[in-house]
C-alpha cells in the first residue's frame, strides 16, 4: 500500500492573526514520510507545489488530528481535491472508538512507543520567524520527528490493535482499534438478463 504519513507547522499562532480561523494561521513547512519508498521529504512555503503528487497517490494519507487542523490549514494553498483525498486521522479514530475521547501525539508516543517529542510546536513559529538556516533546519527537525512518531504510533496500532497512552487525571488507558484496510469489494458483474 501507498501511505504517506504528514504534518505541518504554522506560520503564526492565533494571537498573532487576531482571530480563530485555521486558514489565517498560514503554513511554514510540510513533512511527510512515504511508504513504500521509505523515504522522508520536507517541503517549505516555496516548494509546496512539489508534495500534492505524493498526496494524490496515497491509498492513506495519515496524520494526527489533520481532519480539524492540518486540511484545513492546507486549505488556501491546496488543490481543491486534497480534502477528498483518502485522509486518515489517527487522532479521529481512537475518539470514535473511545467515546470522543482522545489524547494527544505525545502523550499515545509515550504510551505505545516509550518516547516523546524533543521539541515543541511554540518553538517551531519561533524558528520560522528568525529565517536563519540553523532555525530552519531546527523546524524541519521537529516537523520530522512529529512523522516519525505518527508513523510509529501508527504501525504499532496496527500491529497491536491497540493504543495505550495517559489520559489528563494521569490514568494509563488502552483503547482497542483495528486500523487494517476494508476488505477489498470486488464488483461483481451481473449475468445479462437479455
Amino acid at each position: 500500500m501507498y501511505e504517506v504519513f504528514f504534518d505541518i507547522e504554522t506560520k503564526h499562532w492565533f494571537d498573532e492573526t487576531g482571530n480563530t480561523r485555521l486558514e489565517d494561521l498560514g503554513v511554514s513547512i510540510v513533512s511527510m514520510y512515504v511508504r513504500p519508498e521509505n523515504k522522508m521529504y520536507s517541503f517549505f512555503d516555496h516548494q509546496f507545489d512539489q508534495m500534492w503528487r505524493y498526496f494524490r497517490k496515497a491509498d492513506r494519507i495519515v496524520g494526527f488530528n489533520t481532519l480539524k487542523f492540518d486540511v484545513p490549514v492546507l486549505a488556501p494553498i491546496a488543490p481543491p481535491d486534497f480534502p477528498t483525498l483518502n485522509h486518515f486521522d489517527i487522532f479521529d479514530e481512537i475518539k470514535k472508538s473511545n467515546n470522543g475521547f482522545a489524547s494527544s501525539l505525545n502523550s499515545i508516543a509515550r504510551g505505545c512507543l516509550g518516547r516523546t517529542k524533543n521539541d515543541t510546536g511554540e518553538n517551531a513559529t519561533v524558528y520560522w520567524h528568525r529565517g536563519d538556516s540553523e532555525s530552519l533546519g531546527l523546524l524541519k527537525k521537529y516537523c520530522e520527528m512529529d512523522v516519525e512518531l505518527t508513523r510509529d504510533v501508527y504501525d504499532y496500532i496496527v500491529t497491536h490493535k491497540s493504543v495505550k497512552y495517559i489520559d489528563r487525571w494521569n490514568t494509563p488507558r488502552e483503547v482497542s482499534l483495528n486500523f487494517s484496510y476494508p476488505e477489498n469489494s470486488a464488483f461483481i458483474s451481473q449475468p445479462s438478463l437479455f
